[in-house]
């Protein structure tokens, strides 16, 4: 996966990495690197702490800004402090790169014909493997129609994933469920 991704940020490197002045051309391979790490990473982190949500809304088509602006941010600081760049070039590289490249990367993995990316490939990519046999799609169908809400607070949490396990909205109370919490949490630690 992280092959295709640096192809992905290279297509969209031109004007904003390797024609801009404040980046000087023997970095621009390293800002693109850079670019790609960031996305990785920020997605692993988010997933980490708790924002399968997030993640999977944005792969769903949904737009999530969140993933957006915490992979921006985590971009912007890394080409401030590796690269020094100053803040109004490194919001202006994040701000045209970011955005679009997580687009893409959203269409190329719901295009059936394209075999670059693909969800469960990505998911088993991100967490170094601990979603293999997951159904990740299903859980995308499950999160952007909203069939996880079962404590009904207008969201999808752990809480409504435990109860699924338990066997209802309340059930995380029970010690017997903390197994289950706890595999939970675990799922997507580094």
């Amino acid at each position: 996966m992280l092959e295709n991704l640096l192809d992905l940020v290279k297509q969209h490197a031109g004007e904003t990495v390797v024609n801009n002045p404040a980046i000087p051309n023997e970095q621009n391979d390293a800002v693109i690197e850079e670019t790609t790490q960031s996305i990785t990473g920020g997605l692993q982190n988010m997933l980490a702490s708790g924002g399968i949500k997030d993640v999977l809304k944005m792969f769903g088509g949904q737009g999530d800004s969140s993933v957006t602006q915490n992979i921006s941010g985590g971009l912007i600081q890394n080409l401030m402090n590796k690269f020094g760049l100053d803040q109004s070039a490194a919001n202006g590289i994040a701000g045209n790169l970011v955005p679009g490249i997580l687009q893409n990367l959203v269409s190329q993995t719901n295009d059936p014909g394209n075999s670059n990316f693909d969800l469960q490939g990505i998911f088993n990519s991100l967490s170094g493997g601990r979603t293999q046999g997951l159904d990740v799609q299903g859980l995308l169908g499950k999160v952007t129609q909203g069939g996880f809400d079962k404590d009904g607070d207008g969201d999808t949490d752990l809480q409504d994933l435990t109860a699924m396990f338990t066997g209802g909205a309340g059930a995380q109370q029970h010690a017997g469920s903390l197994g289950v919490l706890d595999n939970l949490k675990g799922l997507f630690a580094q």
